[in-house]
């Protein structure tokens, strides 16, 4: 997934200098990245691994510090990460809409509900995530999609070290 994320961002950003090197640029297009006015701070929905709630502090343009708290259904439990995230490259740019890629490292905490009769355990990883940003100019809202790879400590008796895969997509607003 994130090869093919890379490869999308490779291929298509040739094409958007050649657009717009076409077209006049106007005022909304030659700001890179997001509008000063839009806010820093956004707060929103995640679906996925986890299910809840979900935040994100920008530092600069291309630097943010995300979060998400919720439901884990596989293994049904809490999960609660954060991510320090960069947005080094940017897919597409419009008049309406910033398209940018964001990688970064970052930590999951989660408790797994037991079930069927089993004991509830804890589990303290690292994370790593990659995604896709959606982020609208001139409304102060972004669309997200993602992908985490997980290594984490599962406290549990003879559990050790494991593996995880996270996907999420959601919505934020800014303010």
């Amino acid at each position: 997934m994130i090869t093919s994320l890379l490869v999308l961002a490779a291929t298509t950003t040739g094409a958007a200098a050649d657009d717009e090197e076409a077209s006049e640029p106007s005022a909304a297009a030659a700001s890179v990245g997001r509008p000063v006015d839009k806010g820093s701070f956004g707060v929103g929905i995640v679906l996925g691994e986890p299910t809840g709630v979900c935040a994100k502090l920008y530092l600069d343009d291309d630097t943010a510090i995300q979060g998400a708290l919720g439901f884990n259904f596989y293994g049904s439990g809490i999960q609660a990460n954060a991510e320090y995230v960069l947005h080094p490259w940017i897919v597409q740019e419009r008049d309406a809409f910033v398209l940018p890629i964001y990688v970064g490292p970052g930590l999951r905490f989660i408790q797994y509900d037991g079930g069927r009769g089993a004991d509830n355990h804890y589990a303290i990883g690292l994370r790593v995530v990659g995604g896709m940003l959606f982020d609208f100019k001139e409304v102060p809202l972004d669309v997200f999609l993602e992908v985490a790879g997980v290594v984490e400590y599962d406290f549990k008796d003879g559990e050790g070290v494991e593996l995880a895969l996270n996907l999420g997509a959601g919505v934020r607003y800014y303010f």
